[in-house]
């Protein structure tokens, strides 16, 4: 059969280019599309249920939050494992499925048991689904910072990395060929002069935490999770704005008020009424009652406009203002009583449980892009990126964003050396080809094989939903040497054949004939090959995650090489191998090698049994260095103190990777305050900071507004 589709392929050449074509055509587009990361995803597929329940013990949490929800998840299809957690005034619980379960499908089926054990839980209590994240899902850290601006730039200048001393006042300004490379400075951390007039004095944004933490929860995070592939964005630091009504028990008895009533009387004066329409003058009028605190009125609006002021200052000063002057209730000669009467109005910060310092110089507002299960990992930095840039136009001035921390170059520096190793690798086998077939014409036969191969595995990659990482790219490395087996042999094969049978035959049916003589027992071999990884397929779990990529496209690439053994290299075959062929025996470095070789085999054939001896000896000599791995001690060492080895081989789950960014994680005592935290946090990142090696550092305590950080303060 092998040698029929042979057959067909040489006498249907223009059939098979077109679909070779094709298929580097497919190649060369997956290539620009295919998912990119670093490593890949370990995580099982779980399902986070987080749970506020304000104010109350962790005990209390566990009892009315946690154990209720923990015991009805058991019951979800193809959940193996519940976990839960429970903190001051939240409860985690994870929900982990088995290996291959559908991410959607689970949180679909656990939203389905919520509505189950809705009615176990305290009133007003409500459970809310994590983000459709995994555990690497943090793919981007950035923190809003305020310093000093030029005002004549307030949207920034640029500058080229390589040429910092050099300012632009505005893109047009620079060398056309420079403007892609140019960065933008929006904010200097220390006063002084513009470096770009020398003249203009830098003025300092007075902007403080809580104004910050509001740019980021109000703008800049609705606005990245309309970037394609963001699942969530977390915001971590700063301080939430609340308005704080202190109020005065004394003031209280005296009036005989209850708080109640100046719950009820706050809660009251913060609403709209809709009324009905009136018709006058052939016009509709809508009848409505404005009550909202810290309203704004169009005059507020553009006078604060005009002094250059934030309109959440303004607001804020008359959100107070308007609640000073709620009426509670009245005394019994009707004489109003105003909160502001019981009760001291002011703006505070809520309860916070997490921090964000950077530099070891202060606290400043962080955000963390969490990226949805199974996207681009490489495409949704750089959307992010593209976004946080445009987004830069709207903040105000001396305000800018600043990459904290930045997979995508993690990603490019380990696709670009495993696709630098690949192409070394082919130049080799290129090389060694061409000085052992001394014509350069059929070695290109042989060569063409690696990258059509690496091309359609990619097409089956990009159709099985399968990310390129360091892992599946290793399994491409390891099967460029036996890709080009079968082609070099077929066309020394062919060599032969031409060599013999040349002015007897047509030159097309020598090629056709050296092609099926040897191609049906090459395909089958190639297809041995290609099952050898077969059984890594069967790991589960965090293994099967790990090595399943790499067995991918080994396999992908091998089977690709023996399609194409049998289909294009033939044909190729006809068109290259033309002209003076030179025999083997032509070759001085095949005549070299064979000298070398056949002592060896004939020693190796005189004394068989001595030879399966020593290669029996060999394979066992592997147990050694294994023993303690094996056996937790060297148990032949401690027999045959000869056979001790000084060392052993360690064991370790992930390949050491140079990320070059390092996770620093310290502990300290159940119980700590925030501002303790706060302070070994500083502490901490100045001492990283101190080291001439280190770029940056950016230090985080306690838990972000995120479902995915569970962790707390100590």
């Amino acid at each position: 059969m092998i040698a029929k589709i042979i057959e067909y392929c040489c006498r249907n050449r223009m059939l098979v280019l077109l679909f070779t074509g094709f298929v580097v055509l497919g190649g060369v587009w997956t290539i620009f599309n295919i998912r990119l990361d670093a490593i890949p995803d370990l995580s099982d597929v779980q399902v986070i249920i987080f749970t506020e329940y304000p104010g109350q013990a962790p005990q209390v949490v566990e009892d009315q939050v946690t154990y209720p929800l923990t015991t009805s998840m058991l019951a979800v299809p193809y959940a193996k494992v519940v976990r839960g957690y429970s903190f001051f005034g939240i409860s985690f619980v994870y929900v982990i499925f088995e290996d291959g379960t559908d991410m959607y499908w689970a949180r679909s089926r656990v939203l389905e048991y919520l509505n189950y054990v809705a009615a176990r839980l305290p009133k007003g209590i409500t459970p809310q689904l994590g983000p459709d994240a995994t555990g690497v899902g943090w793919a981007y850290e950035y923190s809003v910072r305020n310093g000093y601006y030029c005002p004549h730039h307030v949207n920034g200048m640029y500058r080229h990395p390589d040429d910092p001393d050099q300012w632009y006042g505005t893109l047009q300004e620079s060398p056309e060929h420079l403007r892609e490379d140019l960065e933008r400075v929006r904010m200097f951390e220390h006063g002084g002069i513009c470096p770009w007039d020398g003249e203009t004095q830098l003025i300092h944004a007075e902007y403080d935490l809580s104004e910050l933490r509001s740019l980021q929860d109000w703008y800049l995070r609705y606005e990245l999770t309309t970037v394609n592939g963001v699942s969530e964005v977390a915001s971590i630091g700063g301080f939430v704005r609340q308005y704080q009504v202190v109020v005065a028990p004394d003031r209280l008895l005296a009036y005989g008020i209850p708080l109640s009533t100046v719950k009820m009387a706050i809660k009251m004066s913060n609403n709209e009424v809709g009324g009905r329409v009136l018709e006058m003058s052939e016009t509709e009028y809508m009848v409505r009652g404005r009550g909202y605190l810290a309203a704004l009125s169009e005059e507020q609006v553009r006078q604060a406009q005009d002094k250059g002021e934030l309109l959440s200052r303004t607001r804020s000063r008359q959100g107070i203002e308007d609640l000073k002057r709620i009426v509670i209730r009245a005394t019994p000669t009707g004489t109003p009583i105003y909160l502001r009467d019981i009760a001291d109005v002011q703006l505070g910060p809520e309860l916070r449980r997490g921090i964000a310092e950077s530099e070891g110089e202060g606290e400043v507002v962080g955000g963390i892009v969490v990226m949805r299960f199974g996207e681009n990992a490489l495409q949704v930095i750089r959307d992010t990126k593209r976004k946080l840039d445009d987004l830069k136009q709207g903040l105000p001035a001396g305000v800018d964003i600043v990459a904290e921390y930045d997979r995508s170059a993690l990603i490019e520096r380990a696709v670009d050396n495993l696709t630098e190793k690949l192409f070394e690798e082919m130049v080799v086998v290129a090389i060694v080809c061409a000085i052992f077939l001394l014509h350069l014409r059929s070695s290109l036969v042989a060569i063409f094989v690696i990258p059509t191969s690496v091309l359609a595995s990619l097409i089956i990659m990009q159709i099985m939903g399968l990310n390129a990482n360091i892992m599946s790219l290793g399994g491409i490395a390891i099967a460029i040497g036996a890709m080009v087996d079968s082609s070099i042999v077929m066309v020394e094969n062919a060599h032969k054949h031409y060599e013999r049978d040349k002015g007897k035959k047509p030159h097309a049916e020598i090629i056709i004939d050296a092609a099926k003589e040897v191609g049906p027992t090459l395909f089958f071999s190639l297809l041995i090959i290609t099952v050898s990884f077969v059984p890594i397929f069967v790991l589960g779990e965090q293994s099967g995650r790990l090595f399943k990529p790499l067995a991918y496209t080994k396999t992908f690439c091998m089977g690709a090489s023996a399609f194409f053994a049998i289909t294009i290299v033939p044909i190729l075959m006809i068109y290259f191998i033309r002209g003076r062929i030179p025999s083997e025996q032509a070759n001085p470095i095949s005549r070299l090698l064979q000298r070398v070789y056949e002592p060896f085999f004939r020693v190796a054939m005189k004394g068989k049994y001595l030879t399966l001896f020593i290669a029996a000896l060999l394979v066992a000599s592997a147990i050694l260095p294994l023993q303690e791995y094996i056996f937790g001690r060297q148990v032949i060492g401690e027999k045959f103190p000869a056979l001790k080895l000084s060392s052993q081989l360690g064991s370790e789950f992930m390949p050491p990777l140079d990320e070059g960014d390092l996770l620093y994680m310290p502990t300290t005592d159940p119980g700590i305050s925030v501002t303790k935290a706060r302070e070994l946090l500083q502490q901490t990142d100045a001492l990283i900071a101190s080291f001439p090696e280190v770029h940056h550092v950016f230090g985080k305590v306690g838990r972000a507004e995120t479902a995915t950080d569970p962790a707390p303060l100590s």
